[in-house]
């Protein structure tokens, strides 16, 4: 009798082991000549050499199923065990990874599918457009894919803390309780992409970080996918602050709304600057999108169209006024009729 440890580090254990253990019950119905123990990511098997050898072999092949497709149902173990392939799951269109309980994770619009592209062939990626356009979601959902493909060792997601109307200072709590809730829409990106308890791992270990645009100086970030959000909120030396960190074996995506800039108007926004300075350099991408790839509520698309109307005649009224004041200006200056 001997005994085999088995290291579960690709998944997580809850989605591997299923609800109750259901999952462990059926691999232990389909081994019934070995004893099973599961604990954590830790597996361990008593029984003979033989029978020992095939259930590590097995388990290893649920494991690349399960950290694929982010689940494991009763018929895929018995196939696998049993020494069939698994059906097949239908394929989609675009898919750029499976999320929780297996969600397939796409490129919805053509221009999520560019940013897909872009990213594949630049170290460095522009994704410009209007809310809810899914720039931020698709760019994680890239960096978890390089990231579970052994790509990169981690992913480092950041935004600048500008107030939208509120004040930093007056949010109760330490710095990480302040700086939380501007984080918080790629917190929720990840929780669609990676299971809870891995999710805390990778945090915890740092493989996953998320952190404001100010902690960034003085890194070189290597063997990474880094993400900068809401980047139209970066001042001139900012953005270049961060877009000199990149370092060796990493990918960038700096994502941004024009339209939705908080800085102070005597600033200018650093996003709207380096696309001007760094348009025609080699190996850097934008990517463009509009309101046709807004992917929340119809209402959102309605409400982007809304504004961009009212920014329009805004815009015209300004124009229209200078005019009048440059028309009366040169009106002044013609000397009266003798």
């Amino acid at each position: 009798m001997i005994e085999r440890v088995i290291i579960l580090d690709a998944v997580d254990p809850v989605t591997f082991y299923g609800v109750n253990n259901a999952n462990v019950q059926v691999v232990k119905n389909l081994f019934p000549k070995v004893r099973i123990a599961a604990r954590g990511n830790v597996m361990k098997v008593i029984g003979d050499e033989k029978e020992t050898e095939l259930f590590e072999q097995k388990i290893k092949q649920l494991e690349k199923y399960c950290a694929e497709y982010n689940q494991l149902s009763e018929e895929v173990i018995i196939d696998i065990i049993k020494g069939d392939a698994p059906q097949a799951v239908k394929p989609q269109e675009n898919l750029i990874i499976y999320g929780v309980n297996g969600k397939p994770i796409t490129g919805r619009t053509p221009n999520q599918q560019k940013l897909v592209e872009a990213f594949a062939h630049n170290d460095l990626t522009f994704a410009l457009g209007p809310a809810g356009s899914g720039k931020t979601y698709v760019a994680i959902a890239l960096a978890v894919k390089a990231l579970k493909n052994k790509e990169v060792k981690k992913i480092i997601l950041s935004r600048p803390a500008v107030e939208a109307g509120e004040k930093l200072g007056f949010l109760p709590g330490d710095m990480k309780d302040k700086i939380d809730p501007y984080l918080q829409p790629l917190y929720d990106a990840l929780e669609d992409m990676i299971p809870a308890a891995k999710l805390k791992e990778y945090m915890e270990s740092n493989v996953i970080q998320i952190a404001p645009l100010a902690f960034m100086r003085g890194r070189t970030l290597s063997d990474a996918v880094i993400i900068l959000d809401e980047a139209q909120n970066t001042t001139t030396h900012q953005i270049k602050m961060f877009l000199t960190r990149l370092g060796m074996n990493a990918k960038m995506i700096v994502t941004g709304d024009m339209t939705q800039i908080d800085l102070p108007a005597s600033q200018t926004s650093g996003l709207v600057q380096a696309i001007g300075i760094l348009k025609n350099v080699e190996g850097i991408a934008r990517v463009e999108f509009n309101k046709k790839d807004i992917v929340r509520h119809k209402l959102v698309q309605r409400i982007v169209e809304a504004y961009e109307k009212h920014d329009e005649k805004v815009r015209k009224a300004a124009e229209a006024r200078k005019q009048e004041r440059e028309a009366a200006k040169e009106a002044g200056k013609e000397k009266p009729e003798e």
